[in-house]
């Protein structure tokens, strides 16, 4: 019998909900009277809505140029396009001879390897794997308070 009426209720709510769902509509909200002209500010008086301003987006090209451009004089000179990868290259080229040789650039992968491997087992697990993520970089501050 019980069953019976937590069935019967059950129902019931299901049904009232599905009502309420249906007969649940949005209604305009009631207009108010529009205020005497007198009374409002003189921006508010104009005939034509107010606009904000049309900003200038940069394109994201326009951007990456401006970053590039050190001394904002609207060029990228060469100086300007590599100083920022010498210090990378740097690292690399550790006979300082200017180039880049296979074996330079495979040191700093074996070195990353052996420093991740800690059982030195010649494998890598899933948790020593993981030691070898980039750091993150730390996030700017959006303010200056």
């Amino acid at each position: 019998m019980a069953r019976f009426l937590a069935g019967a209720a059950a129902c019931f709510l299901l049904m009232t909900g599905a009502f309420l769902l249906w007969q649940g509509r949005a209604e305009e909200p009631p207009l108010l009277p529009a205020a005497p002209a007198a009374s409002l500010p003189p921006p508010l008086l104009a005939k034509r809505p107010l606009e904000a301003p049309e900003a200038t987006p940069k394109s994201r090209e326009e951007k990456r140029f401006a970053r590039a451009d050190k001394d904002d004089d609207g060029k990228i000179t060469r100086a300007e396009l590599l100083q920022p990868r010498q210090k990378a290259f740097a690292k690399l080229d550790k006979n300082g001879n200017g180039s880049l040789s296979f074996d330079e650039w495979a040191v700093r992968t074996v070195d990353k390897f052996a420093g991740a491997d800690a059982d030195r087992s010649g494998w890598l697990s899933a948790a020593e794997y993981a030691t070898t993520a980039p750091k993150p970089k730390p996030k700017k501050a959006r303010c200056g308070c």
